[in-house]
C-alpha cells in the first residue's frame, strides 16, 4: 500500500519525530495501541504519559502494556485531557490524540469539542520545537462531526511561524474515513 490510512500515517509521523530516550504523550489512551506504539519508540530510557477519562481505557491500556512488557516506560493517568496541565508537564517531543469513543465500549462517552480544543492548545505549549502532535478525528458520529468543525475552524487560524498544520484524509471513501491533523511545532 502506498497511501496510508489516517492512523497509519499518524504513526509514520510519530516514528519520524521520536527517538529512544524521548518523552511522548498519549492524550487519549483508549485501548492502549498508541501508548504501546509510543513506548516502543521512546525505548527503555524514554517515557510516555498516557491519559484517559475512562477507567476502562486505563485498564485496557495497562493490560496491553503488561502483555508487551512496556509498562515500566509508561505513566498511566485517569483524567480529563482538557485539564492536562494539572495532570502532567512537558516537554514532550510528540503527542497523539485519537478522538471519538472507546472502541467496543459505550458510544455515548465521547471526546467533546470544547475539551479537545483546550487539551490541544495546552499540549501545543508542552511539545518542544520540532516536535509533532497528531490528531486522528473519527467523525462518523454526531459529536465527532462537531469536533471536526471546531478543529477546522481553529487549526487554520494558527500562526504558521509557530506551527505547521497538515490535514490528511481520503475524500472518495464511504463511511466518513478518519481525518488526520498533524501539527509540527516550530
Amino acid at each position: 500500500m502506498v497511501l496510508f490510512n489516517a492512523l497509519d500515517y499518524s504513526h509514520e509521523l510519530l516514528q519520524k519525530a521520536l527517538k529512544p530516550g524521548d518523552r511522548a504523550l498519549d492524550a487519549t489512551a483508549g485501548n492502549g495501541h498508541d501508548t504501546a506504539f509510543l513506548a516502543e519508540l521512546v525505548g527503555k530510557k524514554g517515557q510516555v504519559i498516557s491519559l484517559d477519562i475512562q477507567n476502562k481505557a486505563i485498564q485496557n491500556t495497562e493490560k496491553l502494556l503488561r502483555e508487551k512488557a512496556l509498562k515500566n516506560r509508561v505513566e498511566l493517568i485517569q483524567g480529563d485531557h482538557s485539564q492536562i496541565e494539572t495532570l502532567t508537564c512537558g516537554p514532550f517531543q510528540a503527542a497523539a490524540f485519537n478522538l471519538g469513543y472507546l472502541p467496543r465500549s459505550d458510544k455515548e462517552i465521547v471526546t467533546e469539542p470544547e475539551k479537545t480544543l483546550l487539551a490541544l492548545e495546552k499540549t501545543m505549549e508542552m511539545v518542544s520545537p520540532g516536535g509533532i502532535i497528531t490528531v486522528v478525528a473519527y467523525w462518523g458520529h454526531c459529536e465527532g462531526r462537531k469536533e471536526v468543525e471546531v478543529l477546522e475552524e481553529f487549526l487554520p487560524s494558527l500562526d504558521q511561524k509557530k506551527v505547521s498544520v497538515l490535514r490528511y484524509s481520503f475524500i472518495n471513501q464511504a463511511g466518513n474515513p478518519p481525518i488526520l491533523y498533524a501539527l509540527e511545532m516550530k
